[in-house]
């Protein structure tokens, strides 16, 4: 199989940057906001200790590991709801061969954004890319040289541990498949991806039901993916704590600990529909079956539920996901149940790996949810429920996941913490606000810290300030992170820049001082172009989460 790799043409443009040395140059020029350099990153010494009072000092050690997460970004801040942003990377950051993608470019951008008061940036670490040759041989050159460029722009870096591949997905603005040699195995064992009940195989990641078999010549997935982040740590070791931050490991999907339920590649499924059960390869089969028969109900294990319909159904358009439909059976019970659960001891797997790696070095670990609104407002919460979560009207699905990241000190990101209810097409009973509510309960209850993400690429104050409003709390349950979706040549357009800019600087102020315009300034694709049935054709070409 082919790789390829568009570019995305996501930096600023560096031509136009010629003879520019310092971030106030940078700003003047293109008459951005004006923002006050940020000091340098320095390690963890005496030096960093000495803002400090003796008091804070001890107060920081005494925290629990999992309560710590950017401890060095909050150190520099007298407000103790102050919240760091970190800007996503452009997905093509790195080339086919390893390289950085356009250094001098990149250079520049990150002059800016260190200019604007961001806390740092996050980068994906491609599976695809950095284990392309061979197994066990790793390549981490490009990556070297962006940790080299943060530091010396005293930007911080959090790091995803990208064990899907790039493409087929919401703003997925290029191709990065899997290594080659994981793609033969898989050519030659088909099972090894998710698969549907229609037999439609899904390359985007490797189906947790062989998380333990010796399917990658010789070693587990599980060990894999081990070993992928153990090389990592060796060869990042000096610069973790310091320059690199944050581990985020990936655990399916667009690095979602979930099941590929929604794929968009090929108009497989477009918004808002239920998805499908991805539970039909061989091992997911075996395992189900295996339940099944301890339980008494070999019937039960013939396969996933038959009335399930299909990926761009409505709930009400199927037996099993309708008002009081299968999924309340006993049946239907017994299938969440397990379906739900196998993604758990997926994510405590890799999450129980990542812990082994990196404790100790300073780093903190995150593991990333979807956020998934669609159809929250039913009773069955169908499109939660073929992505693994097993949330409904009456059960609390968040919950389990929040307790199994906390068990490992993980930081849990959530998604869609921008949208808004009121955007929403009434037809698809979406609720993101009633979402990321739950889930913040969930993150309170399970002691574990809550991170944000925005799902769409948006710019205007009315995104801005709806993640101001859902990052602070009074009850002890805001965020402790937000990091930005996504850096590309629109981020720097004057007016989108104004509002990043504005924004970094409320969320460093505990949310005061939002000046921010409510209204989407920036041409942005919101959902309530579903609402006009005149819009169809065009709306499925909608991102969505």
């Amino acid at each position: 199989m082919t790789l390829t790799l568009q570019s995305s043409a996501s930096f600023i443009n560096f031509k136009e940057t010629k003879g520019v040395k310092t971030p106030d140059e940078f700003l003047g020029m293109v008459s951005f906001a004006q923002a006050k350099p940020s000091c340098r990153l320095v390690a963890k010494s005496s030096m960093q200790e000495a803002q400090l009072s003796h008091e804070r000092i001890m107060e920081v050690r005494k925290i629990e590991k999992r309560e710590k997460l950017h401890e060095l970004t909050a150190n520099h801040s007298n407000s103790s709801t102050r919240v760091p942003v970190f800007v996503m990377l452009p997905l093509d950051t790195m080339t086919m061969g390893g390289n950085l993608n356009r250094p001098r470019a990149m250079n520049a951008s990150l002059m800016a954004l260190k200019s604007s008061g961001a806390e740092g940036v996050m980068v994906d670490a491609w599976w695809g890319l950095v284990e392309k040759d061979g197994p066990l041989k790793y390549n981490w050159e490009g990556y070297a040289e962006l940790v080299k460029m943060c530091q010396e722009h005293g930007l911080k870096l959090q790091v995803v541990m990208s064990f899907h591949q790039c493409g087929g997905n919401v703003g997925d603005s290029c191709s990065i498949p899997l290594p080659p040699w994981v793609l033969e195995e898989i050519s030659k064992n088909p099972d090894l991806v998710y698969t549907d009940r229609s037999g439609r195989r899904n390359p985007e990641y490797l189906s947790l039901g062989c998380d333990m078999l010796p399917v990658l010549k010789g070693r587990t997935p599980i060990q894999v993916y081990t070993d992928y982040m153990r090389s990592f740590r060796e060869r990042f070791n000096d610069c973790l704590g310091n320059v690199i931050v944050e581990i985020q490991v990936g655990m399916g999907p667009c690095g979602e600990l979930r099941y590929p339920a929604y794929p968009e590649s090929n108009g497989t499924w477009r918004f808002p529909g239920i998805g499908e059960f991805q539970c039909y390869d061989k091992y997911m089969g075996a395992s189900f079956a295996a339940v099944a028969k301890a339980a008494g109900k070999d019937d039960w294990g013939q396969g996933g539920p038959h009335d399930s319909g299909q990926y761009n159904q409505f709930p009400e358009d199927t037996g099993f996901f309708q008002r009081d439909g299968t999924w309340n059976s006993e049946y239907g019970q017994f299938f969440l149940e397990w379906y739900s659960g196998k993604l758990l001891e997926h994510g405590d797997r890799i999450l129980a790996a990542g812990e082994s790696i990196y404790q100790g070095t300073g780093a903190k670990l995150s593991g990333k949810v979807a956020g998934i609104h669609w159809h929250y407002n039913t009773r069955s919460h169908a499109a939660e429920l073929t992505s693994g979560y097993y949330n409904t009207r009456h059960r609390d699905g968040y919950l389990p996941i929040a307790r199994m990241l906390a068990k490992h000190g993980v930081v849990m990101n959530f998604t869609c913490m921008e949208m808004r209810d009121g955007e929403q097409p009434q037809s698809a009973n979406c609720s993101p606000e009633g979402l990321v509510r739950q889930v913040k309960t969930a993150a309170r209850t399970a002691e574990v810290e809550l991170a944000g993400e925005n799902a769409l690429e948006r710019y205007d104050g009315g995104a801005f300030s709806q993640v101001l409003a859902t990052s602070m709390s009074d009850s002890g349950n805001g965020l402790s992170a937000f990091t930005f979706l996504r850096m590309n040549k629109r981020l720097f357009e004057p007016e989108n820049w104004r509002n990043l800019v504005q924004f970094v600087k409320s969320m460093s102020e505990g949310g005061r001082n939002a000046n921010l315009p409510e209204c989407d300034s920036s041409r942005t694709d919101l959902y309530v172009r579903f609402i006009k049935e005149s819009h169809t054709k065009k709306a499925t070409e909608v991102a969505v989460v």
